[in-house]
């Protein structure tokens, strides 16, 4: 889903470099607009200060319009972790705990909870009509079997209060922990392929109250509208500053709805912006007053132990409050990212470590499958569409 957004960044960049040299940059092309693309190169700045071409791998969901209705994908193996449980059996860490352990003061949202297979999805679609084929089994026990994210990407009033609460009664009553994305922000993608969203800041507040009206008041782990922060350059200084304010007041919504969701925003990857730079965008957001941490990695590919390591001098550089944590999607990061140039269903990919509260990692607070394995960036199938050979592909690799 990450697909044609590191293709625009790479481009916004080209712009930004071609503004300073005083060249009058010419309107982007449709392709390299988002910088979406999972291997472009980009030449901002390093963590260090040092101007070295950094990878735009991608992020978010997406990289065509997501399903109008709520897709959930599961969970498989891990990077090269240990074998993943069956489904029903909570996952036992599959990380190396860390040196610095996760601090007794601090309550990892979640912590040691089941996450929630929703068993509606296109993969499970796929199972259910296939019981003859030879992937059948592999992409069933390392896919299909596996809790994965559902999405909200239509904006919806009058219906995405039940949509969510089909979702979360039914977590609820087995006892797990769903995994929610509201991804319905206005100007969403910048305008690129995942275009699309509210009308207006106004609409969507709105339509995050009647989303916040489905949760319950059961657990739940919001991820709040992916790229909203990390790719905001596209707005206007005044236009990023009210998208802001709209997604602080979405995180308080949400947790004044159901104090026991966690909400997380957006933080790109450990490829994109330096920890200093997007620690000041999330500051802008309120994520220390309206949320209980960021996200990482989505629809991405880089590793989880660099992906953990950016999460947390993130986390550093906001300065606290201490509760924040971190969660990351490692749903196709077992073999890292893929060459640069490389970003649509890159071949040599792998699932990633399986979805988890238990990380024993400090201030990494789960592993999440956000993006839905097997669900193509529109080239080993259309886009958003679960392609069986691409989904075989990520079990084996």
């Amino acid at each position: 889903m990450s697909g044609v957004r590191t293709r625009r960044r790479a481009e916004r960049g080209e712009r930004r470099r071609a503004v300073r040299r005083g060249v009058m940059a010419a309107a982007a092309s449709a392709v390299v607009v988002v910088g979406t693309v999972t291997g472009l190169v980009s030449a901002s700045g390093g963590e260090d200060g040092d101007d070295r071409a950094r990878p735009v791998v991608t992020r978010s969901p997406v990289t065509v319009p997501l399903p109008g209705r709520p897709r959930a994908a599961r969970t498989t193996p891990a990077e090269p972790a240990p074998p993943s449980p069956a489904p029903g059996v909570h996952a036992s860490p599959t990380a190396r705990p860390s040196a610095t352990r996760v601090s007794p003061r601090r309550e990892a949202p979640a912590a040691g909870a089941s996450l929630y297979r929703h068993p509606q999805s296109q993969v499970l679609d796929w199972v259910r009509d296939h019981h003859d084929d030879p992937r059948r089994p592999l992409i069933e026990s390392r896919i299909a079997a596996r809790p994965a994210a559902v999405w909200f990407p239509g904006h919806n009033p009058a219906g995405i209060t039940g949509e969510v609460r089909s979702v979360t009664s039914g977590a609820a009553a087995s006892g797990r922990v769903p995994v929610l994305v509201p991804y319905a922000i206005p100007d969403r993608d910048c305008g690129g392929a995942s275009r699309g969203g509210a009308p207006d800041l106004a609409a969507y507040d709105t339509w995050i109250r009647e989303f916040a009206a489905g949760l319950g008041d059961a657990p739940v782990i919001v991820i709040l509208e992916p790229d909203s922060i990390a790719l905001s350059d596209c707005l206007s200084d005044a236009g990023r500053s009210a998208r802001y304010a709209s997604l602080a007041r979405a995180g308080r919504t949400l947790k004044a709805a159901d104090p026991r969701a966690k909400v997380y925003f957006d933080a790109g990857h450990s490829g994109w912006h330096p920890a200093a730079k997007q620690a000041a965008l999330l500051r802008a957001a309120g994520v220390a007053t309206s949320g209980d941490g960021i996200f990482t990695n989505v629809s991405n590919f880089h590793r989880t132990a660099d992906e953990a390591r950016y999460a947390r001098r993130v986390l550093d550089a906001l300065g606290g409050p201490g509760h924040l944590g971190a969660v990351i999607d490692t749903s196709r990061n077992g073999n890292g990212a893929p060459a640069p140039g490389t970003w649509c269903d890159p071949a040599g990919r792998a699932l990633g470590r399986a979805p988890t509260t238990a990380t024993g990692e400090a201030r990494i607070d789960a592993y999440l499958w956000v993006k839905l394995p097997g669900e193509s960036d529109g080239c080993k199938g259309a886009a958003g569409t679960f392609t069986p050979d691409y989904a075989y592909d990520l079990a084996t690799g």
